[in-house]
């Protein structure tokens, strides 16, 4: 079984900054995908940035040039630095870990961006 613990979440002023972290336990295997997504209510929940075992990583193009995926394999932990955070950006942010056995997902954590 796998499972995935976010922090980091909360309430910033526009042009501020968070970061996200998730832990993962449990059975990973060593290579996997790991990704950030987000959900707004009555809208599907997208990706905004996966990393690779080794590092490959990708954004979504709202978030390029502002947004820093990264992970510590050792560890089992991803991390998202939300750098001038918009409005937007209000949502429930998502760790998902996708590998061979399978597609698992975290509770979510709240990142509200307002005055």
């Amino acid at each position: 079984q796998v499972q995935l613990v976010e922090s980091g979440g909360g309430l910033v002023q526009p042009g501020g900054s968070l970061r996200l972290s998730c832990v993962g336990s449990g059975r990973i295997p060593s290579i996997n995908v790991m990704g950030w997504y987000r959900q707004v209510p009555g809208k599907q929940r997208e990706l905004v940035a996966s990393v690779t075992t080794g590092g490959i990583t990708n954004y979504v193009d709202s978030v390029k040039g502002r947004f820093t995926v990264s992970r510590d394999n050792a560890k089992n932990t991803m991390y998202l630095q939300m750098n001038s955070l918009k409005p937007e950006g209000k949502a429930v942010y998502y760790c998902n870990v996708r590998s061979y056995l399978g597609n698992y997902w975290g509770q979510g954590t709240q990142v509200t961006v307002s005055t």
